[in-house]
């Protein structure tokens, strides 16, 4: 798949309700899949934790932070990171927000979209279906 299918296929992708992501255990080192709200700019997807770094899904992350994520039937590898810029981190918030909660600009975020802890990961190419 090209860059620019992989990229078209992304941006149907992404008003999808939610997707999966696939974290390995940090103490079983077996998989854990989650279903999630997500966000996606590009080749980035982004998930807020509104358990902080008290959820397994971010303990696990932290740990190993190579994860795979499913939208729809389509399954893709990426790694996950916790530095965010401020602008990428507000970015992301104003997305899921927008995307979950109705949100527009010039109101204030719910608690949840301004306290819950950001995530971004960068996905690749996606793998072939079975």
């Amino acid at each position: 798949m090209t860059t620019d299918e992989s990229t078209s296929l992304l941006a149907k992708l992404a008003n999808k309700d939610y997707c999966y992501l696939t974290t390995t255990g940090r103490v079983t080192g077996k998989p854990h899949e989650i279903e999630i709200w997500f966000g996606m700019i590009g080749e980035t997807i982004y998930l807020l934790s509104g358990g902080g770094d008290e959820s397994d899904w971010v303990k696990n992350m932290r740990v190993q932070p190579q994860v795979k994520v499913r939208i729809a039937k389509r399954k893709f590898t990426g790694q996950a990171r916790f530095e965010l810029g401020a602008e990428e981190e507000s970015q992301a918030r104003r997305l899921l927000a927008g995307k979950y909660q109705g949100w527009r600009e010039g109101r204030p975020l719910s608690e949840w979209a301004r306290e819950a802890l950001p995530v971004a990961i960068q996905i690749y190419p996606p793998a072939p279906l079975p």
